[in-house]
């Protein structure tokens, strides 16, 4: 407990008027109140500290020492509550805060710098932590509220959850850079049947797994999978001739030597969404997925390139 209660502030401001007008009838004027309440609110501020703040002997009103050193701690308790009025105002705002926001490792190459990059023009003071998460982590992480939203591979199983496309893309077959099909501008999957394939484990996205391995039997043939490992290090994986890969279009702006993309015949393709959970009524949220809408997710360059 602070020796004024907190129902006295109002006689600290009339006190820290009176000190800057060194008057009591330009304070009154300056507070719009009457000057006799205002000299009344000083006088209970002087009963409650037990001191006198102002020497009233002389025509002039001047400070006794006691009140100069007041009215300074004063000074600096408004300015402090300003600053608390003006933070809570941009907090109300959503202008500050903490973000988690979750992604995968396409992203990262295509599409996300961009959109941090103006969520933090736009909201400069909000805090911004970014992890790196397959689909079925990011679902994982959302439920349980580690992040708040979460760029998802597709197809997006009904888990509850909020979410809006953000971006289709084609998927595309990696391929080592001397295959026998490295050549070809588009390749039929039924070709690549007696290949080995490397993959990413179906437990880090078995939506986006099931639908490869459904085009594959689409295509008269089960894959051989020889190896498993994250998205990104399949591509070194297919560089090393391990096996070929199917993977997101945007996967080829890691720009791995050694390796081929070639387009699949019939076009098919996948889908980012962008998830969070329905009853998040942060500010901070809405702002960020306004950035989403606003400037898109887009990959980084839609220049054709070899390779």
């Amino acid at each position: 407990m602070g020796i004024i209660p907190a129902m006295e502030l109002r006689h600290l401001r009339y006190f820290a008027a009176v000190a800057d007008e060194r008057h009591f009838g330009r304070a009154a004027r300056r507070l719009r109140i009457a000057q006799p309440p205002l000299s009344r609110q000083v006088q209970a501020l002087e009963t409650e500290l037990g001191f006198s703040l102002f020497d009233r002997s002389r025509r002039r009103v001047e400070l006794t020492r006691a009140g100069a050193v007041l009215v300074e701690h004063a000074r600096r308790v408004f300015d402090l509550l300003d600053l608390a009025v003006r933070d809570a105002r941009r907090a109300a705002a959503g202008k500050t805060g903490r973000i988690t926001i979750g992604y995968p490792s396409s992203v990262a190459f295509s599409g996300l710098v961009e959109v941090l990059r103006a969520f933090r023009a736009r909201s400069p003071e909000v805090e911004v932590a970014v992890r790196e998460l397959p689909p079925q982590q990011q679902v994982d992480a959302l439920v349980d509220g580690l992040i708040d939203v979460g760029f998802i591979r597709g197809p997006l199983e009904d888990v509850g959850l909020a979410a809006k496309r953000v971006r289709s893309e084609p998927l595309v077959v990696a391929l080592p850079s001397e295959h026998r099909l490295a050549a070809s501008r588009r390749i039929d999957l039924r070709l690549l049947a007696r290949d080995p394939f490397v993959t990413f484990p179906r437990a880090r996205g078995p939506s986006f797994f099931d639908m490869l391995m459904r085009l594959c039997h689409e295509a008269g043939f089960v894959p051989r999978i020889v190896q498993e490992a994250p998205q990104l290090d399949l591509v070194s994986l297919v560089a090393a001739g391990f096996g070929v890969a199917i993977v997101p279009e945007s996967v080829r702006d890691a720009r791995r030597p050694g390796v081929v993309f070639r387009p699949l015949a019939g076009s098919p393709r996948t889908d980012l969404f962008v998830a969070w959970r329905p009853n998040d009524g942060s500010l901070v949220l809405r702002d960020f997925l306004d950035v989403v809408d606003r400037i898109g997710v887009r990959r980084a360059s839609t220049r054709r390139r070899r390779g």
